[in-house]
């Protein structure tokens, strides 16, 4: 069950719990990787659920998106994008039939968990959802967040965010 105190934490208190647990270049370079992996395979079984025209993929995508909006706007719009491309491709899968779709679900689910827990051997850490499963939730903005910091936009929050991390992993 989610615990409501953590659903209401600032992006900089999510962001900071998160990047204590992701340092490692080449863990970080696995997520890139591993977690819209994880979220397209999601996305195939999703868009079977429908009702109306409307897949419980498309509903379950708006919310979370609602909630990155809620965290950051530029953030949450960046995600709109990187969403709405994993959307479609979900449904794009999905569309090509069961056998197909749940062949996709499987490489791209099992894989993106493989690759995570590559990353955190070289992390030497386990991942922060095994101390709080709401940084599932946090890992997609996390990485646009990343791609923000790495073009040098929303520096004030990346140094707080690192600072904040440090912190965490000191304790």
């Amino acid at each position: 069950m989610l615990n409501y105190s953590e659903i209401m934490k600032t992006l900089e208190e999510q962001m900071s719990f998160y990047a204590a647990y992701h340092q490692d270049a080449r863990n970080k370079a696995t997520h890139f990787v591993g977690v819209p992996a994880i979220v397209l395979s999601l996305m195939v079984p999703l868009s079977w659920l429908s009702f109306e025209g409307v897949s419980a993929a498309m509903v379950i995508t708006a919310a979370l998106l609602a909630y990155y909006l809620a965290l950051d706007l530029w953030l949450g719009l960046a995600m709109c994008a990187v969403m709405g491309v994993l959307l479609w491709a979900g449904q794009a899968i999905a569309d090509q039939g069961a056998l197909a779709g749940w062949t996709w679900f499987a490489i791209l689910f099992v894989g993106g968990w493989i690759l995570q827990l590559v990353g955190h051997v070289f992390e030497g850490r386990k991942p922060a959802l095994a101390d709080n499963l709401f940084q599932i939730f946090v890992a997609p903005i996390f990485l646009c967040a990343e791609l923000f910091f790495a073009l040098g936009y929303k520096p004030r929050l990346h140094s707080a965010v690192e600072e904040r991390a440090k912190q965490l992993r000191a304790a």
